[in-house]
């Protein structure tokens, strides 16, 4: 295993450790971290300097090598949402969509800042205060639900307001922890997924891919 590789899998253990209501690690390990662990350093210094800090875990490597290509290169779609902002996506519309009309949401107003310059501070659930219906070709939402988009009422108005902000075949990308500290709801349940059809994207050749990690991120891919 390479020092990039240790350091990955790092990042994902501390990554489940909190997402199961875990400390990531004492002060001392840590410290130690910083000066042994391949990027540690650097990550710290980024966050302290308010900078981008791009997450090196295989769940967003499969998603800036394989998802997000694909569908920056599909021309019928120009104009986009990412729901949540971060550090840790702060660079995806200069690097990944800088031909796209860009737009993110965020309802924390303290992660404005990371957002895109089309931003709204407002949740998944009050999209249709801001945007008419059929504005979007694709919405990515990958790492609200189970984390913030919580209960089952948030989750039918979530994906009911997807639906109806999309365009006819719009696509909707929608990424999750299948962990039960992180999965509170049976996605099965929710009526209002089910106004979508299963999309095969072609570079994984799945609708529904499970990456490799501990925190079992998966990814979904829907169309309207």
């Amino acid at each position: 295993m390479t020092r990039v590789e240790y350091a990955r899998r790092q990042i994902e253990n501390r990554i489940y450790l909190d997402a199961v209501g875990q400390s990531p690690g004492t002060r001392w390990d840590l410290m130690r971290a910083f000066f042994t662990e391949h990027g540690f350093a650097e990550r710290v210094l980024r966050k302290r300097l308010g900078l981008p800090t791009p997450l090196n875990t295989t769940d967003r490597i499969v998603m800036e090598r394989d998802i997000f290509p694909e569908y920056a290169r599909d021309a019928s779609i120009k104009r986009m949402l990412f729901v949540g902002c971060g550090r840790y996506t702060a660079h995806y519309q200069q690097q990944f969509f800088p031909d796209k009309d860009f737009w993110t949401i965020e309802p924390d107003p303290d992660a404005a800042g990371f957002g895109a310059k089309q931003h709204i501070i407002a949740p998944l659930e009050d999209l249709d205060r801001h945007f008419p219906a059929g504005h979007f070709d694709l919405i990515i939402c990958n790492g609200v639900y189970g984390w913030g988009l919580d209960r089952k009422e948030q989750l039918e108005a979530g994906f009911a307001q997807c639906h109806s902000r999309l365009r006819d075949d719009g696509h909707l990308f929608f990424g999750w922890d299948d962990i039960p500290e992180r999965a509170p709801v049976d996605l099965d349940t929710v009526s209002s997924r089910a106004l979508f059809r299963k999309y095969t994207l072609p570079t994984l050749n799945t609708w529904r891919y499970l990456t490799d990690t501990r925190y079992r991120h998966t990814f979904d891919f829907y169309r309207k």
